[in-house]
């Protein structure tokens, strides 16, 4: 237990905290400052990222009912996120385990509330497994003294959920679909962020017994015009196809080989399909002070949000971490290609950024000068705005600077700059350098930095994967050679200032 913990804050558990909601919900709750928060975990170091020292974790497993009653202790309110979609095994004996396991765990602590999130669906025998063994846990969830709330809702919009995934797949890889009839089943989408604000407000909402409330967003429509809606807004053209056969089952064999990341879980959700999901009960609308997003607005913020993640994102971190891994054309993160390399240089920090700042106009690009001209030229050719630009500032690049073909979007003195494409290209590109210095092992070693060098490429559609796979060639010696010649120069510039400075007289 942490004894730092204000005991008189009610005590709220967290299961699931490592999925996709759960790990959003455990960052608003770790924000308030009104309750104490514990996670329940099997693998509680997955979790060291997203705690600090105000949340406690508990080592527990749900199929394993000794482990539970530690997690449960002195809890009020009880997070239920937790299903077995993406075993292997019958997941629906594991549901209806784990849920039996927790409901007599959480009598025996005399936990008070218990949150759990659905499926939408009528419960007719048409119902898929997955959405059947969803309601199950419900059910048993709610045989426990415990007021249970139940929320149920169809699909997830946000950077990151199953199902907005499989539908930027699908539309970003695909220029011509062959939509089988569950396309055009209707569904009623919500917002990630309209769905952890319902759930939040679930800790204090007043309820005088075990309820399920049914939550969307305002707008009813189905796979194919959520796929028709993404297109517009990434500026996709897309030819959907209506056709009677494909059974959801075969759909999910061909999902599989063009998404295979989700192909297992994917086929599960796809099975799914045949019947709606959409709100019949508004109760929520009136019980909870949420307005929710319609779907254009969700998929924007969708977008958004992504972009805000990828920023906010270090390379040196989350590319260092896992030691070097094998990459054809580069690793993928969110929808984006990424090209990172990285070399250490006998140089201060700010050796090392003296030649990064200096990058474009005059000075060129340190490799393949003229590879960058007739890139320059090619995009001149197209409409676009070629080389001829330069930069205003030979030294110092400012925010919103042009470099060439390219502008600057982040500047951090000695530590980074991002520059953005602003070339023809079928999607968006960035640049960035990133410089930290390296730790010496005693006060003799020379001065050491790192030099990180990404390239990072938004593909629109399928056109733009072929474009950045196209130069995959051509960017290994660009790139390797850029990188190469700016540690150079940077460890010429640290030499220089070790020089003795000449007095004139």
């Amino acid at each position: 237990m942490n004894q730092s913990l204000d005991d008189n804050k009610p005590l709220v558990l967290l299961t699931g905290a490592t999925g996709y909601v759960g790990g959003r919900l455990l960052s608003k709750l770790r924000d308030r400052n009104d309750v104490r928060l514990r996670c329940l975990a099997r693998r509680p170091e997955n979790l060291a990222n997203q705690i600090d020292e105000t949340v406690e974790v508990v080592q527990a497993d749900l199929l394993k009912p000794d482990t539970l009653p530690p997690a449960l202790e002195g809890v009020q309110t009880a997070y239920y996120f937790v299903h077995s979609m993406g075993t292997d095994q019958d997941f629906e004996d594991l549901d209806r385990q784990a849920a039996e396991n927790f409901v007599r765990a959480a009598d025996e602590a005399g936990v008070e509330r218990i949150v759990y999130l659905g499926g939408l669906g009528d419960g007719s025998e048409d119902l898929s497994k997955h959405l059947r063994s969803r309601q199950e846990t419900g059910e048993i969830l709610r045989q426990s003294q415990a007021t249970v709330i139940e929320f149920r809702a169809g699909i997830v919009i946000g950077s990151g959920s199953l199902s907005f995934e499989l539908v930027r797949a699908l539309v970003e890889r695909l220029p011509v679909m062959i939509c089988p009839k569950w396309v055009q089943v209707k569904t009623q989408p919500i917002a990630v962020e309209d769905l952890l604000d319902y759930l939040e407000q679930a800790l204090s909402v007043e309820v005088e017994d075990s309820t399920v409330f049914e939550i969307g967003g305002p707008d009813q429509c189905s796979y194919g015009e959520m796929m028709q809606e993404y297109a517009r807004q990434r500026g996709l053209k897309r030819w959907m196809i209506p056709v009677p056969v494909l059974t959801p089952r075969l759909s999910s064999l061909w999902l599989g080989l063009i998404t295979p990341v989700y192909a297992r879980i994917g086929r599960k959700l796809v099975d799914s399909l045949k019947s709606e999901t959409v709100v019949e009960d508004t109760t929520a609308r009136d019980k909870f002070e949420i307005q929710p997003r319609g779907l254009s607005e969700a998929i924007a913020r969708a977008l958004v949000n992504e972009d805000r993640r990828f920023a906010e994102t270090r390379w040196s971190d989350a590319m260092s971490a896992g030691g070097k891994l094998p990459s054809w054309g580069g690793q993928r993160f969110l929808s984006r290609v990424v090209d990172s390399r990285e070399i250490v240089v006998e140089a201060s920090p700010d050796s090392a950024m003296t030649p990064i700042r200096q990058i474009g106009g005059q000075r060129g690009w340190y490799y393949g000068n003229w590879l960058w001209g007739l890139r320059g030229f090619l995009d001149l050719l197209v409409g676009g705005v070629g080389v001829r630009r330069g930069r205003r500032d030979p030294e110092i690049p400012h925010v919103g600077d042009t470099v060439d073909f390219w502008r600057v979007e982040v500047y951090e003195p000695g530590q980074l700059l991002r520059l953005r494409a602003e070339m023809k290209v079928p999607g968006r590109a960035w640049l960035e350098f990133e410089v930290n210095a390296v730790e010496r092992d005693d006060s003799e070693a020379p001065i050491r930095s790192s030099i990180r060098q990404t390239a990072m490429f938004d593909p629109i559609g399928l056109f733009g994967l072929c474009y950045w796979y196209s130069l995959y060639i051509v960017h290994q010696f660009v790139f390797a050679g850029m990188l190469r010649n700016i540690g150079k120069q940077a460890e010429q510039v640290e030499r220089e200032s070790q020089q003795p400075q000449k007095i004139s007289t």
